[in-house]
């Protein structure tokens, strides 16, 4: 399944609201992509009046796999332990429409045609949805990057705007995903150490309480809110069911009845399309935005991580400095490497001040925006639907 998106296409749902504030002086978005397989080829469209780049306005093809090597290089940049990194977008994933679609197409023989044509429609809905999600994710990554003060000034970042030619960026060999799982094991034994410290800040101190909390809390609501997505496409499905059934019953010649028969249909196939912009709605109003803090929380948990390292190490490098003093022995470098924790410990304390506070806000904003956007949709939709179950109870009168 091949499926493009465009701009028209593309402001029809915009999933994710994190309320950047753009600075014109550099602004990106995807006007298109192209999906074939598991690729998801991306057009990165950029206008800028910065003096750094070659042209105000250009556009270059980028792969997923291009987004995450410049998340990594921003991870494990040194000069930016101090920052939340934007969350790199999710792996795309259309597995399970294109599951759902080989399931249908297993079963066309036990039902209708009219029943298989609605169910491959809605398929193919759902498929196109994965699909501007995927767009959208990505396109929000490079915004968060646009708009931070120091990683919009990245050269990284700006080779992957400007350079049009193929990044070649290959995938990590096994050596390599070894490696990170190393990394990765290290850092939990660190985070089982480090834990043991005694926080100097309050500020830190609450914040690293209220993420590991948030954190735990966004991860159920999540879930919840995924189960009540499901639930309104099952509903949505079951209309399909109910509208193609009641449109094949056999009435004779009893032309009234029919008649009868096919109003009711068509109210429950309108009944489907409200019921299923209800799941789409709350899949990119609330689901999408409760699964990107998701990614969002842990990245601020991760700077947090790095902070807690820093102080791991200047007080460690405060045990080496007294022992070298108590013997008299290198005390000139366990004084200068004393110093150089000291100095990063305290810078990574300042930006990650400023990044906490400015996640916190940019957070409730979103979540305030997305919910009252819900909330009027699901207004308008409850009113369509109230609608339409009362013409059906009319025609249930009737007969």
């Amino acid at each position: 399944m091949t499926s493009t998106i465009d701009d028209s296409e593309k402001d029809k749902a915009h999933s994710v609201s994190v309320d950047l504030n753009n600075d014109s002086s550099l602004l990106i978005d995807i006007p298109d992509a192209l999906c074939e397989r598991d690729k998801v080829k991306f057009t990165v469209h950029t206008k800028t009046t910065l003096s750094s780049f070659q042209k105000p306005d250009f556009s270059v093809p980028r792969q997923h796999e291009d987004f995450i090597w410049l998340h990594d290089t921003l991870v494990e940049t040194e000069d930016y332990a101090g920052l939340i990194i934007p969350p790199a977008p999710p792996k795309p994933d259309f597995e399970s429409p294109r599951e759902k679609m080989h399931k249908l197409g297993e079963g066309e023989a036990t039902m209708t045609k009219e029943e298989y044509t609605k169910m491959k429609q809605e398929l193919e809905a759902e498929y196109l949805a994965v699909f501007k999600k995927t767009v959208q994710v990505h396109e929000v990554f490079l915004q968060r990057l646009s708009s931070h003060p120091i990683l919009s000034k990245d050269r990284n970042f700006q080779i992957f705007l400007e350079y049009d030619q193929d990044l070649s960026v290959r995938r990590k060999n096994a050596k390599e995903t070894f490696g990170s799982f190393f990394k990765n094991m290290v850092k939990s034994a660190d985070e089982v150490i480090i834990s043991g410290i005694k926080e100097v800040d309050d500020f830190f101190e609450q914040e690293k309480t209220f993420l590991l909390d948030y954190s735990s809390k966004i991860k159920d609501s999540t879930a919840r809110a995924e189960k009540m997505t499901r639930s309104h496409k099952n509903v949505a499905d079951d209309y399909i069911h109910i509208s193609s059934t009641l449109n094949s019953l056999s009435v004779d010649d009893n032309t009234a009845l029919k008649m009868h028969f096919e109003k009711l249909s068509d109210l429950f196939e309108k009944l489907r399309k409200v019921e299923g912009r209800v799941a789409s709605d709350q899949e990119l109003k609330l689901t999408e935005l409760l699964r990107y803090y998701m990614r969002d929380i842990q990245a601020a948990k991760d700077l947090l991580y790095r902070r807690a390292r820093a102080l791991a190490d200047y007080e460690n490098s405060n045990k080496a400095l007294d022992k070298a003093r108590l013997k008299s022995k290198a005390v000139a470098p366990a004084e200068e490497h004393q110093q150089q924790c000291l100095q990063k410990f305290n810078k990574l304390s300042e930006s990650g001040k400023r990044e906490l506070t400015s996640f916190k806000g940019r957070r409730v904003v979103a979540f305030r925006k997305n919910l009252i956007e819900m909330a009027e949709l699901e207004i308008k939709h409850a009113k369509n639907n109230m609608s339409l179950l009362q013409g059906c109870i009319e025609l249930f009168k009737s007969s």
